[in-house]
């Protein structure tokens, strides 16, 4: 891919994230606080996605952790983000539990997220979104 293309995609995934973070808000707002924190972790991790693409790199899963993670081994770092690994570890328990009752032991998502949880997981979600956002727009202006 050339590196114009790989630009253009990790912004693709970069502006998808932010809607996926502002999708978040709204269900937060609707006191949906399980569908919140899912919402968060899918922006968070399309976030730290777009790094991987604006860089003409293949990401693998869903792990917010291991993705940050995996930045690091492939030499493409992000100092700020290395800071976030417990919130990534924190995101990374929304992707299944916030969705599907087998995931929770005798209750149902809806009763086991709350606005807390949600609040944590905005927060969390919107600092990755920011350090990448730096990132990936530092990148498209570089010649």
């Amino acid at each position: 891919m050339s590196v114009d293309k790989a630009r253009d995609e990790g912004l693709r995934w970069l502006v998808t994230a932010i809607d996926d973070l502002q999708t978040a808000c709204i269900l937060r707002d609707s006191r949906k606080f399980a569908q919140c924190c899912f919402y968060c972790q899918q922006a968070a991790e399309k976030a730290v996605k777009a790094v991987f693409y604006s860089a003409d790199q293949e990401p693998w899963g869903h792990s917010i952790y291991k993705l940050v993670r995996q930045l690091d081994d492939d030499g493409i770092s992000i100092a700020d983000l290395g800071g976030r690994i417990e919130a990534a570890k924190r995101l990374d328990q929304y992707y299944i539990p916030t969705r599907y009752p087998n995931g929770l032991p005798g209750t149902t998502p809806a009763e086991a997220y709350g606005g807390e949880d949600a609040e944590f997981a905005l927060k969390a979600a919107g600092e990755i979104i920011d350090i990448v956002q730096v990132r990936v727009r530092k990148a498209r202006t570089e010649t």
